[in-house]
């Protein structure tokens, strides 16, 4: 007979068309080139013999040539019974130079028999192996994604599928003394739900966000299908995305809280003390009796902000300072100056 069509979709000869469908479904989605990008060769290969077996047993016309005459007979090699006025089941036969009238089966190509099969418009979606079209999924035409969204168990297709509406994306400003200690912030929403009949009504509801202690700005949280809700559609989710007000005495960079001071140049060069309130509302009081340069910075270290993982560390503080130089000196105080600093 050779090729066992049978044997390349693991049915038996009495399979109905509901089986040879299934082992179709099975064997093609495990087959396609796009799902073996290791062994493509060898998977091109299996994926054409399972569509051109297909192809014969799910066509009682030439299943029927196939069953009687074999691999010999879908070749025209051998003439069906009745040849000059049609086969079994009413195939048709054509004729071929001066010979008998004979069938001649001639494979399509596999691209289309799965893009029919699923339910996909000529010409194939999916790329590769010669086919006519390109891939119109991101992340390439069989990921994970595509078969984990588009394909049910079992593997069968579901073009009607629900579809996620895109996030909702809002911000949530907090203050800097709240990212410190963490707080509680609630919102009040207005979405519509809709009931069996998919008539929509709308509702209110509260949401609750725990901020973190230490959290930064473009923290995200998210509440799943808090959007609106209709038919054939997965709600969106809802996004707040924390958002970080300014203030009037300290900045953040990372982990660390910088200040800036304003000095005086006198101050820079005989020293200085540093008072400041903290976001959690402490006094600190940080003598300085280093000479302040113009580059100088001074480390308080675990005076900073938590540190989201690990709420009992802290970054540092940072002081910089700004110093103020006179606009003029007399010719006494440049004279005094140069006599102190002189070495």
């Amino acid at each position: 007979m050779g090729v066992d069509y049978y044997r390349i979709l693991q049915v038996d000869k009495n399979s109905k068309d509901e089986d040879l469908k299934k082992a179709y479904r099975k064997l093609a989605m495990k087959w396609h080139p796009d799902k073996n990008p290791n062994n493509k060769n060898e998977a091109e290969a299996k994926f054409k013999q399972i569509s051109e077996a297909y192809e014969v047993l799910s066509d009682p016309q030439k299943r029927a040539i196939y069953d009687q005459y074999g691999e010999d007979g879908l070749k025209g090699q051998v003439p069906p019974p009745g040849a000059g006025a049609g086969g079994p089941g009413g195939a048709t036969f054509f004729q071929t130079g001066d010979g008998p009238n004979v069938f001649r089966f001639n494979p399509r190509n596999a691209n289309d028999i799965f893009a029919e099969f699923f339910g996909f418009s000529s010409p194939s979606p999916f790329g590769g192996m010669g086919g006519r079209g390109g891939s119109r999924f991101p992340g390439g035409m069989f990921s994970d994604d595509f078969f984990g969204s588009s394909f049910g168990e079992g593997g069968s297709m579901n073009m009607n599928q629900p579809q996620k509406a895109p996030p909702i994306e809002n911000y949530l400003p907090c203050s800097l003394e709240e990212l410190y200690k963490g707080t509680t912030k609630k919102m009040k929403i207005s979405r519509e739900i809709a009931d069996v009949s998919g008539k929509t009504m709308p509702v209110e509801e509260i949401l609750t966000v725990e901020v973190k202690p230490g959290w930064k700005k473009g923290t995200k949280i998210t509440f799943p299908e808090k959007g609106n809700e209709q038919q054939n559609v997965i709600p969106a989710d809802l996004v707040f995305i924390i958002d970080e007000k300014p203030h009037d005495v300290f900045t953040r960079e990372g982990n660390d809280l910088v200040v800036t001071q304003k000095i005086s140049l006198a101050e820079a060069l005989t020293g200085y003390t540093v008072r400041l309130t903290t976001l959690d509302g402490r006094k600190l009081t940080i003598p300085i009796n280093n000479v302040i340069h113009p580059t100088y910075e001074e480390i308080v270290p675990r005076e900073g902000m938590p540190i989201p993982k690990e709420p009992s560390r802290r970054g540092h503080l940072r002081i910089k300072f700004d110093i103020k130089f006179p606009s003029r000196l007399t010719a006494d105080q440049k004279a005094g100056i140069k006599r102190l600093l002189e070495p």
